[in-house]
């Protein structure tokens, strides 16, 4: 249901979701994070400022029906799908490419031309201009190649040398030598710091030739932001899930590729504050199918212009079934059954939705099958009525059934809808209900076999995973595929701006890899400082920062994601959970009865239920929930030891307590997942398998802290 109008009691964040059609935008209390307000209006594609005016337009829009200036405006964040669409569209500037090398040296540089081979569209190479430099400390040499490339028709300049992650004075002399000629630039080690020097400048190239194009629009958006009147600084979407200033922006422009979906998810982890589980956001053709674990969004490496990439993106899985998607049939007669749901949406078609239609428009209503355009399969159902022809989909079927709550953006009158299914019921042998069922089943399937696939994948707890749907088609797949697996679903609070709500509450994110053999506790610290340092600069509040800490000893990688809000967030207290509450909640995630849970540890803002999980023949379980001050599950152990200490006396017992749980296989030593309850915070230092760097981390998370302050330890032992 749309948000009513509201007088906003506090400050303001707001979230703008640019997307192809429309730019949609909301305003969220700063204090108790509750959504007052939404606007929607066309992307101002053609322009003269491009989808900046949009944006603009829509923030006007949104604080005059809030009752807002623009000074009460504490938190502004804007998603785009312009990178991405750059790329599919192949609209991207011409890339000057100098290498870096001498001798036997120079060769995997020069091969670096073969970026050029790359396929940007169907029947499109990437436009890339090689000019190779021998020596960068040579300006004149410099000067020469810049030209080349320039005379070639290149817009933007990468510098890129083999090892530049380590030494990266070369590729830093020669953008200081080019620096006159008045081009965008970036070196390749500025990009990412990972070895590989192939795939780190192709990740550096396509960065940079979407680079002029965000430049634009980040200047237009920010002065036309800046004259509007607010002070807050801009921020703008990553594709994974976190927020970047616009001045990262600008040097990374690549973050924003992808990010469409990873609004939506931001969305639901932020607001609904889910811990474990599958996030689908449903349109009117597809759904995006993403995945929460441990409270963190899942990301991967993405594949950018069919190669792999550095670029760190949501893990976003794309199923060809919404809430418009048309019924396919089979057979004929009274044989027929529902065959699939989808591809072609009716939207895709140009057919209304039958469940919308007003009763005497449907009358004489007969099914046939067509195929919606040239080259399709005749086996979409529709219907040839008195008002014309419509399409059967999926919203007509989840209607009928029941399964869109009123009020939803998806909702019609379940009687038009009964009255729309009829037709295909008598079709199929079956009874409305009973034709509906099946139409659901179809469609959900194809969902299901990748909400199983991703359950897997991400190896999440099932008796613990939430099913979550966004969008406006998201009654039309979330509750039929919770009803069929099992899951526990629920459509997220105001699903059809799920993004820009995502937007709004997102937090600042930075990740920082770095290959390093053998990597010290000195050295991971550094890592892990470097990341906070980066969230901070760009306007974290220091005291709200989290970092995640991994290192992988097979890779030599260690990563870390530092993640912080804007402004330390005071959410109105006046709605929190009482302990029965909290009980509750826990037990039904444990699956038994309230009675068989005890309550093992808490600090004020967390509190620790368990209980025992007997098996036969086997050690007994202990399934562990971390609840919050709202009543919502924040973490979850299948089976963990719990200990409650102060900071002071922290250190001595995690040393004993991580001793007493390491264990040591063919697969070598391997120490607890070790995870902190520090103040409002949890710490999550499962990322690192070495004692000694984990007791260097944990030591860090517990520095400056008072000694007396409660402190609770949850450890699992790995297998």
């Amino acid at each position: 249901m749309a948000a009513q109008p509201a007088q906003a009691s506090h400050r303001v964040r707001v979230g703008i979701d640019v997307g192809g059609t429309f730019t949609d935008a909301v305003a969220i209390d700063s204090a108790t994070l509750e959504l007052v307000a939404q606007v929607k209006v066309p992307t101002s594609h053609h322009h003269a400022d491009g989808v900046a005016h949009g944006i603009v337009e829509a923030l006007d829009r949104l604080l005059k029906q809030v009752g807002c200036a623009p000074d009460d405006v504490a938190f502004l964040a804007h998603g785009t799908t312009q990178a991405t669409n750059a790329l599919l569209e192949g609209d991207v500037a011409p890339v000057g490419l100098l290498g870096i090398g001498t001798g036997p040296g120079a060769l995997p540089t020069k091969r670096l031309a073969g970026l050029a081979r790359l396929e940007l569209t169907p029947g499109k190479r990437f436009p890339l201009h090689y000019a190779h430099i021998p020596d960068p400390d040579e300006p004149a040499a410099v000067r020469a190649a810049v030209e080349r490339v320039t005379a070639d028709g290149a817009e933007v300049l990468v510098a890129s040398e083999p090892f530049s992650v380590d030494l990266p004075d070369g590729e830093e002399a020669v953008l200081a030598a080019a620096r006159p000629y008045g081009l965008p630039m970036t070196a390749a080690h500025e990009i990412t710091s990972l070895y590989g020097l192939r795939k780190r400048t192709r990740t550096a190239v396509v960065n940079a030739a979407i680079l002029p194009k965000m430049l634009a629009t980040a200047d237009l958006v920010d002065s036309s932001i800046a004259a509007a009147g607010v002070t807050a600084p801009l921020m703008v979407m990553r594709c994974d899930g976190g927020v970047m200033s616009l001045a990262e922006m600008r040097r990374r422009p690549l973050l924003t590729v992808l990010s469409g979906p990873a609004a939506g998810v931001a969305g639901a982890l932020m607001r609904e504050r889910v811990s474990e589980g599958v996030f689908l956001e449903t349109g009117g053709t597809s759904t995006d199918i993403s995945v929460i674990r441990r409270g963190k969004v899942a990301v991967r490496h993405a594949t950018i212009l069919g190669k792999p990439s550095y670029l760190s993106a949501l893990d976003v899985r794309t199923v060809g079934v919404g809430g418009g998607s048309m019924v396919r049939l089979d057979g004929d007669g009274p044989r027929r059954t529902v065959r699939a749901v989808g591809p072609r949406s009716a939207h895709i078609a140009g057919l209304p939705y039958a469940c919308y239609a007003k009763p005497e428009e449907l009358a004489g209503a007969r099914l046939a099958t067509v195929g919606p355009l040239d080259g399709d399969p005749a086996d979409y159902a529709v219907l040839d009525a008195d008002g014309g022809r419509f399409a059967l989909t999926m919203t007509c079927a989840a209607n009928a059934l029941g399964r869109v709550p009123w009020g939803d953006f998806a909702a019609c009158d379940p009687a038009a809808a009964r009255t729309a299914l009829t037709p295909l019921a008598q079709a199929l042998g079956t009874d409305v209900e009973g034709a509906a069922a099946r139409v659901l089943d179809a469609g959900v399937r194809q969902v299901r076999e990748v909400v199983d696939a991703m359950i897997r994948d991400y190896r999440l707890d099932r008796e613990a995973t939430v099913l979550v749907g966004g969008g406006g088609g998201a009654a039309t797949v979330t509750p039929h595929l919770a009803a069929t697996t099992g899951l526990t679903g629920r459509i997220a609070a105001h699903s059809e701006v799920i993004s820009p709500v995502g937007v709004a509450l997102a937090l600042v994110r930075e990740q920082v890899e770095r290959i390093v053999p053998g990597a010290t506790q000195e050295q991971i610290l550094a890592v892990r400082g470097e990341a906070e340092a980066a969230v901070v600069a760009q306007g974290a509040a220091p005291a709200a920062v989290e970092v995640e800490v991994t290192v992988d000893p097979q890779t030599n990688t260690v990563r870390a994601i530092a993640t912080g809000a804007t402004e330390l967030r005071t959410q109105d207290r006046a709605h929190r959970a009482d302990d029965a509450e909290r009980l509750s909640a826990a037990a039904a995630s444990l699956r038994t009865d309230p009675a068989a849970v005890d309550v093992l540890a808490a600090t004020p803002a967390h509190t620790v239920y368990g209980t025992e999980s007997r098996r036969r023949f086997r050690k007994p379980r202990r399934p562990v929930r971390v609840l919050d001050a709202d009543g919502v599950v924040r973490l979850h152990a299948a089976d963990a030891h719990v200990a409650a200490t102060t900071v002071g006396q922290a250190p001595e017992l995690l040393t004993r307590l991580i001793s007493e749980s390491t264990t040591y296989g063919d697969g070598g030593v391997r120490a607890p997942a070790l995870r902190l309850l520090l103040g409002s915070r949890i710490a999550d230092l499962s990322g690192v398998l070495d004692t000694g760097p984990l007791l260097a981390l944990a030591r860090s998370e517990l520095r400056s802290r008072p000694e007396d302050e409660p402190v609770v330890a949850v450890l699992e032992t790995r297998a």
